[in-house]
């Protein structure tokens, strides 16, 4: 049974990617199907063989937002990876989809020139904006599940995806190098991640995060920000936000207190070399 659950997703799969080798991705649907093919497929696939191992229960609309976790992930990854996909050699990967970026430049490419800075930021924001659509169906798909080693698995995948995002949002830096959520970071959230009260909590951290990054000139920004209230009043109405600790804020209460500690030993530091001068 699950030998033929994972040869039909490997079939289907391999067909779909084999599609888009000559095909670009133009439209949103087209970028749809290919994070469809891509990785909705594997979330397809990774439902059947729970409810095959009796781990877990189907859902009325379990194909719908496991399909939509999937693309989730997928938009993450194509998202942070824009430098990595177009220095492929011989040539270039091209996944963000025309109808977006068609909008800012003439080509893709032009995104690594720091002449298109600010467009290359603006059509960033939009394609988060996009990922976060998934959002809901990735909260949903988490609360349905009972076992809690295949609740953990699946879990932290899509928060380090949502921490990702938050990160990426609004940062040209996605156009000139890495970003990505620290491995300090990813450390705390498999630790703590253990209940959906957790999960909860900690994408209405990250959706806070991002949502202070929101510029109020950008074309996108009230889609982008009505958005993220829709995620936050989704953990608010079903999570325990107020018993938790923000680990996301404790990294900059953590940060601020080296500030501090590094400032006063440099002062500590300065003074000693003084008094010995003195002498």
């Amino acid at each position: 049974m699950y030998q033929e659950a994972i040869e039909d997703v490997t079939k289907r799969m391999g067909a779909g990617m084999a599609k888009f080798i000559c095909k670009e991705v133009e439209t949103i649907d087209d970028y749809d199907e290919y994070c469809h093919y891509a990785a909705g497929l594997v979330g397809l696939g990774l439902s059947k063989i729970f409810i095959i191992s009796e781990l877990e229960i189907l859902t009325p609309d379990w194909k719908h937002i496991s399909n939509s976790t999937g693309l989730f992930l997928q938009k993450t990854n194509i998202i942070k990876d824009y430098l990595e996909d177009i220095n492929e050699i011989p040539k270039s990967r091209m996944f963000w989809p025309r109808e977006i970026w068609g909008k800012y430049v003439d080509k893709l490419e032009d995104f690594k020139n720091e002449e298109t800075s600010t467009k290359a930021v603006q059509c960033l924001n939009e394609m988060v904006t996009n990922a976060l659509i998934h959002v809901e169906d990735c909260m949903k798909s988490l609360a349905s599940l009972r076992d809690p080693a295949i609740f953990q698995s699946c879990a932290i995948p899509q928060i380090v995806a949502i921490g990702t995002l938050a990160l990426c949002y609004n940062n040209v830096q996605v156009f000139r190098g890495v970003v990505r959520v620290r491995r300090g970071l990813i450390a705390k959230v498999i630790d703590r991640t253990k209940t959906m009260d957790d999960v909860y909590g900690v994408f209405y951290d990250f959706s806070c995060m991002l949502q202070t990054k929101v510029d109020k000139n950008d074309a996108n920004a009230m889609k982008t920000f009505n958005r993220l209230e829709t995620i936050k009043k989704v953990c608010r109405e079903n999570g325990v936000l107020e018993k938790r600790k923000s680990y996301v804020n404790n990294e900059s209460q953590t940060k601020a207190i080296f500030i501090v500690m590094f400032v006063l030993l440099l002062g500590i530091l300065v003074m000693y070399l003084k008094a010995n001068q003195c002498k």
